[in-house]
């Protein structure tokens, strides 16, 4: 079985760190969106405090995508630079 994305990892904490506190603070009686402001508000000071490690991952891994070191291999580059390589030998012995 394939291991659950990090991203969906974070993704998900997140949404519960807004929903949970949201749908406490509608069941104490506080209007819509004075609770959702403060449930962002909330939030975002646990994800701050307790999702630290899921944070880091996802950002360590958007960091190694963003910068990998070797450049992608398309299919047809080995045909392309040997088609370049004979234009050019091609062009140099031309005497005109």
């Amino acid at each position: 079985m394939k291991a659950v994305p990090a991203w969906l990892v974070f993704t998900v904490l997140r949404v519960l760190t807004f929903t949970v506190p949201f749908v406490i603070l509608l069941l104490l009686g506080i209007e819509g969106w004075l609770a959702a402001l403060l449930a962002a508000v909330i939030g975002l000071c646990l994800s701050y405090i307790f999702l630290r490690a899921p944070r880091d991952t996802v950002a360590r891994g958007l960091y190694e995508v963003r910068h990998r070191e070797k450049e992608p291999v398309h299919p047809d580059a080995d045909s392309e630079d040997a088609a370049v390589d004979r234009a050019e030998a091609g062009r140099s012995t031309d005497p005109s």
